[in-house]
Order: C-alpha cells, then sequence, then structure tokens
C-alpha cells in the first residue's frame, strides 16, 4: 500500500527526503514519513513421516494447479503461529515441528510471503470451506502439480532439494 492521504490524520502528503531511503511519502501535520506498507503472509510446506507432502486444490487461485497451505498473519501473531493455525484452520492436522526456510516477495499482491516447512503426522484431512480438495502426494511428484515458478513450487522444491526432514 502506498499512501496518498496520512492514515492518522488524513492530510494529502506531501514528499520529503529521508536520508539514504530517498524521496518518500511524508506528512508535514504529523511529521511522520508514510514508508508504503504490505501485507505479511506465510506459505506451508507441510511434510509428513512418509515424505509426502500436503497439496490444495483451492478453485478461485487455480482450477488445474495445486497449491500450499498459505495464509496472512494475524496482529500480534508470529509467523510461526499463523503457520499451525492455517494448516489447522485449512486442512484440520496439528503441526509437531516448523522450520523458517526463505521469504518470497509477491508484487503482485502487494506481499511479503514467509516460506516454511510444517512437519505433520499423516492423517485424513478435514478442509475449510476455502479448501476444494486436499490430497497427499509423493515428493517426486508434487512440483509437477504446482504451477512451475510459483512461490509454492520455489518453497517446495527448496524443501525437497534440501532434503529437510
Amino acid at each position: 500500500m502506498r499512501f496518498t492521504y496520512c492514515p492518522h490524520c488524513g492530510t494529502k502528503s506531501g514528499k520529503k527526503e529521508i536520508g539514504d531511503e530517498g524521496t518518500i511519502p511524508f506528512c508535514e501535520k504529523c511529521n511522520i514519513p508514510l514508508w508504503d506498507m504490505f501485507t505479511t503472509s506465510i506459505i506451508a510446506a507441510v511434510v509428513n513421516e512418509q515424505n509426502e507432502i500436503a497439496l490444495l486444490r483451492q478453485n478461485y487461485v487455480s482450477a488445474t494447479k495445486y497449491v500450499c497451505v498459505a495464509g496472512v498473519m494475524k496482529i500480534g501473531e508470529s509467523a510461526e503461529e499463523t503457520v499451525v493455525r492455517e494448516i489447522k484452520e485449512e486442512i484440520g492436522l496439528d503441526v509437531e515441528s516448523v522450520q523458517y526456510i526463505k521469504s518470497y516477495p509477491y508484487e503482485k499482491k502487494e506481499m511479503l510471503m514467509l516460506g516454511y516447512k510444517a512437519v505433520v503426522k499423516k492423517g485424513d484431512f478435514q478442509l475449510s470451506r476455502e479448501v476444494d480438495s486436499a490430497a497427499w502426494v509423493k515428493f517426486e511428484d508434487a512440483l509437477a502439480r504446482l504451477r512451475e515458478g510459483s512461490i509454492a513450487w520455489q518453497l517446495v522444491k527448496e524443501v525437497i532439494d534440501a532434503g529437510i526432514e
């Protein structure tokens, strides 16, 4: 999000040179810089003890390709707490461990996605309303079911290539 008006007082922002950051929006009335903002979210490669990954179908995302569990962080929630909550909400499984992999900027949606590997015990899925279907997929078959180059594809590839167990 880029600010045209100050979110604190509603005054139209101006521009001001801020150190090494260059010229950015600035509220003269509040005397504060208005840094561009983005949504922070998580994306998780959910794996089980049988070297399988949980892939989801969400028709509002893609009618042909699978995705990973993902969701927006809530205020006051850590990224790791978001991973646990989203996995429970979307596929009904309890997380045993969480490992940070890397971050992925998603400019199209002005998001920063924090990528994690989450380990669960293999179980039946209990899907939320936003998930059309889910499947356990062997590591060697997973990348073909994801859109090549997508953030989910990059994360799954990273998890598989690193042999993170």
